[in-house]
Parts: structure tokens; C-alpha cells; sequence
């Protein structure tokens, strides 16, 4: 399996090159977006509406995780990732 859209370079450009950084952030967004197809949690409710996710269902979550990526709906704050080195 691969990914085709959206490119992966444009994917790393939203996160510093960070490819363990890109994995993070759209897993966690399609564990929420999955939560939130499942109606399992309220904090995945609040972060998209009903309707929405009803109307891509047909979508898998990681997609829709990996679009939002490269729309800029989902990014990161560079300040709050803590980098210690071992």
C-alpha cells in the first residue's frame, strides 16, 4: 500500500521533515476521527461535526487524517514537542 494523495512531500513539509512527527499527528487525528465515526468519545465529537464525518464515510480515517494534514486543519505546535536527546 501506498500513498498517492496527498504526495508525501507535501505531507512532510507540514512537519519539519519530521516523518515520526507526520505519523503521530494523523494517527492520533484518525483514532479521533474513527472515535468519532463509532460516537465512542466525546472529545472527537467536539473536534468535528456529525454531518461531516457521516458525509466521508466512505473514507477511510487515515486519509481523511493525512488530508487534513495537508490542508492545514490539523498541524502542531513546535514549541510544545519535547525533544530530549539520550
Amino acid at each position: 500500500m501506498s500513498i498517492i494523495e496527498p504526495k508525501i512531500d507535501e505531507l512532510l513539509e507540514k512537519t519539519d521533515n519530521d516523518r515520526f512527527l507526520l505519523c503521530a499527528l494523523a494517527s492520533k487525528r484518525a483514532h479521533d476521527i474513527n472515535d468519532m465515526m463509532h460516537g465512542q468519545r466525546d472529545r472527537a465529537v467536539r473536534l468535528e461535526s456529525a454531518q461531516t464525518i457521516a458525509r466521508a464515510s466512505n473514507v477511510k480515517p487515515l486519509t481523511m487524517a493525512f488530508n487534513e494534514v495537508v490542508e492545514g486543519d490539523v498541524s502542531f505546535d513546535p514549541a510544545s514537542i519535547d525533544v530530549k536527546n539520550h
